[in-house]
């Protein structure tokens, strides 16, 4: 049988309601759309670091720096 422990509370999933085991499935999906957002906010920020050190090199007029705002 399969256990599954929350707040260090041991419980056997063949025994857990199905109101408990859909919030779980719900809880696990949710988990998964962070960790999957989360992987895609590292990619689009790590493209907006060389957009914006392409920029700066496009434009050698603009001072070396950390932020790049757009009115």
């Amino acid at each position: 049988m399969s256990k599954i422990k929350i707040d260090n509370q041991e419980y056997e999933l063949d025994h857990l309601s199905d109101e408990v085991k859909a919030q779980l499935t719900s809880l696990q999906f949710v988990d998964s759309e962070l960790a999957r957002l989360s992987a895609q906010t590292a990619i689009l920020q790590t493209a907006r670091m060389a957009y914006a050190k392409a920029l700066q090199t496009a434009l050698p007029a603009v001072p070396m720096g950390d932020t790049i705002k757009f009115s």
